[in-house]
């Protein structure tokens, strides 16, 4: 294989960069070399290439965070400077391609930054009244959804992003937001309108009525029982686990104990079983793809570290790298290491299929073509 470290002067910028060692196309499908002519993808050699860049190691297309927050701090929005940094986070770990689920702030204006990661957008959350984190969602009442499901619908990136569950206060635990009958209008909304939903749950309660109303995917899902698990792999909904904040359930339970001692418990208990409950999803069928929950109390780049989580909760390294990589651009529509395609990849100097540690020490990133870090 070619040296890992044979990186010639230049970034590519006005150029030809030849990319070469083993590149993962696909789980199976491995190719020596590619080419980026004019920012794509292209697998024949250029006949006249000049100021040729030569990057080599093993390749994959540039990760994606299937559940991250641009523009987004515990307090609510942030100002742009403080999101092109988090953005330039993400980049930098090799995160190149966000779903972002859930932002009060606008960021179209990162889709003009050819150097940073590629945005898909689910609008802003949808909550009930006081039922969520302060100065994040619109907070509506149930007979609201419908129109507020619609409105994000078309400005998002054909995402829709609910609350399902918060705690209620007067239950003092984790109790589902939403009525069957308006979530059930709800989403039918948002698939006449083209976009896909998603919801952030934790308990158990609230998700058969989203998964018999239609919804496509779950947030955290930490409340997927031996009821639903099947319920789930039959409709065909995914789930983004987020393992690395549902590592901080514990703390979160400590802080509540006092106020809430009914909901500190529970929260102890979907920790501790958090990855008996993801391997199950992903032995009964169900698509996982990697999330981190970035933007709200979490840092970001934290890809790699959520990947070597679903390989501690038991899935095979293999479909723990594909949920960030080949199966997690198919499900999202956008191209991986395709002729054609927008040459947003990742070299690494070991083979992250063997090992997906090496996902935390990217050597180097290219974005449109351009190697940025």
């Amino acid at each position: 294989m070619a040296d890992a470290s044979d990186v010639s002067d230049g970034n590519g910028v006005g150029g030809v960069l030849h990319v070469k060692g083993r590149v993962l196309v696909g789980p199976e499908e491995v190719r020596d070399e590619l080419w980026v002519v004019g920012g794509k993808v292209s697998y024949a050699r250029p006949p006249t290439a000049r100021d040729v860049t030569t990057v080599s190691g093993w390749v994959l297309p540039g990760l994606v965070d299937a559940h991250c927050h641009v523009g987004l701090d515990s307090h609510g929005p942030v100002d742009a400077g403080t999101a092109e940094r988090q953005a330039l986070t993400d980049r930098d770990a090799g995160t190149l391609l966000i779903r972002d689920a859930g932002s009060p702030s606008d960021t179209r204006w990162i889709d003009d930054r050819e150097d940073l990661p590629k945005i898909i957008r689910a609008g802003r959350h949808i909550a009930r009244t006081r039922r969520y984190i302060r100065n994040y969602a619109h907070e509506i009442e149930p007979a609201d959804l419908v129109a507020y499901v619609a409105r994000e619908a078309r400005r998002g990136d054909g995402w829709v992003k609910l609350v399902g569950d918060w705690i209620d206060r007067e239950a003092g635990d984790l109790a589902a937001c939403w009525p069957r009958a308006e979530v059930g209008e709800a989403i039918a909304e948002a698939h006449r309108l083209g976009a896909r939903v998603t919801a952030h749950c934790f308990s158990e309660d609230s998700l058969r009525d989203l998964v018999e109303a239609g919804i496509d995917c779950v947030e955290h899902a930490t409340g997927l029982t031996e009821e639903t698990i099947p319920l789930f792999a039959e409709r065909g909904v995914a789930i983004v686990p987020t393992l690395v904040n549902t590592a901080t359930f514990p703390g979160l339970a400590a802080s509540g104990e006092g106020k809430f001692p009914k909901w500190s418990a529970h929260m102890r208990r979907l920790h501790e079983r958090r990855y008996d409950t993801v391997r199950a999803a992903h032995d009964a069928g169900i698509q996982v793809f990697v999330g981190t929950d970035a933007g709200g109390s979490l840092p970001h780049g934290l890809v790699a570290a959520e990947v070597a989580e679903l390989v501690k909760a038991g899935i095979p390294p293999l479909d723990a790298l594909s949920a960030t990589a080949w199966a997690a651009r198919t499900w999202l529509g956008r191209p991986g290491l395709t002729e054609g395609a927008p040459a947003d990849l990742v070299v690494y100097g070991a083979d992250p299929r063997a090992d997906v540690r090496a996902l935390a020490q990217p050597l180097r990133v290219v974005v449109n073509g351009v190697v940025r870090a």
